[in-house]
């Protein structure tokens, strides 16, 4: 099995390159081999490398604040991208197709939560990512597009928010967990014992850990799974009880916590149900929080010293 990775330098990218060779012939693809904002060189690429499958993870990506700043960027940048991605692998003849959305592309508001893959639609996003929230609905329709007129093979899934030791992003384009343990870090520097968070603290979240994400893709492509669902770890927190146990499990509970800037808040709350994925990977255990962010963080902190 040949498979093409595309974002192959991307969190969820790296963690799959541990773990997917040597069963397969795996080819990582990023910005740097292909620009995939422009059809004629994805095609190239693509017909060129003739993968039996392409797992789809390119995309312009950043924190809450670079969402704000640069709507246009990710709504276009990545329209662009997965337009020309699924267009050009139906073209190329690539039979399977696994691409990665986000819970971003949910509802900002829905009556019944934890939210089921059909809510999808059923309402705008949050304001704060709507560019990259309508990036992500345009490829799941036009997945959807392909399969009902074209028999594809494509799929996607809906992870939530991820993290990762091996995420590098810094500032504005840092996800939640790597910028607290960044904070975190950077206090320990100069000795301080007060760690300060945008929002409020009271949007709840569901994180998991990057790794599971890319375990999960292998058993997709490897058991020819080629159906679309939500993956996450079940627990459920605030973002004030997710510093809290960060900070428990890096045994720093006299540490203080302030938050300001409530307008970062964000949405209040997406959590997502994973019952579809346990009816199609019934086994699977995730993460626990507490032990994925102790494990990040030790080799966060390497990285930065």
């Amino acid at each position: 099995m040949i498979i093409l990775v595309t974002g192959g330098t991307s969190t969820v990218g790296k963690h799959l390159k541990k773990i997917l060779q040597p069963l397969s012939q795996a080819i990582y693809h990023s910005s740097d081999n292909c620009d995939l904002s422009n059809y004629d060189q994805t095609l190239k690429a693509f017909q060129e490398i003739s993968p039996d499958i392409i797992i789809h993870l390119a995309g312009v990506v950043g924190g809450i604040q670079d969402n704000i700043d640069r709507p246009v960027d990710y709504l276009e940048q990545n329209l662009l991208i997965n337009t020309n991605v699924i267009k050009a692998a139906h073209k190329a003849g690539v039979d399977r197709l696994i691409a990665l959305s986000s819970t971003c592309a949910y509802p900002d508001k829905v009556d019944t939560y934890p939210m089921i893959e059909e809510d999808v639609f059923k309402g705008p996003p949050t304001p704060t990512n709507f560019g990259y929230a309508y990036s992500k609905r345009c490829m799941i329709s036009l997945i959807e597009a392909y399969n009902k007129q074209y028999n594809t093979n494509y799929c996607y899934i809906t992870p939530s928010n991820l993290y990762s030791e091996l995420d590098t992003h810094k500032n504005k384009k840092a996800h939640y967990v790597t910028a607290l343990l960044d904070k975190i870090i950077e206090q320990e520097k100069l000795g301080g014992t007060t760690l300060k968070l945008l929002g409020t603290g009271k949007p709840l979240r569901q994180f998991t850990y990057a790794g599971d994400v890319a375990a999960i893709i292998k058993m997709m492509a490897h058991d020819s799974i080629n159906e679309s669902f939500n993956i996450s770890n079940p627990e459920t927190y605030s973002i004030h009880e997710l510093a809290t146990i960060t900070l428990k499990a890096l045994d720093k509970e006299n540490w203080n916590i302030v938050y300001d800037s409530p307008e970062l808040d964000g949405q209040y709350r997406k959590d997502v149900s994973i019952a579809r994925m346990k009816e199609i990977i019934p086994n699977y255990t995730f993460t626990k929080f507490a032990e994925g962010i102790k494990k990040v963080y030790i080799l966060r902190k390497k990285q930065t010293n």
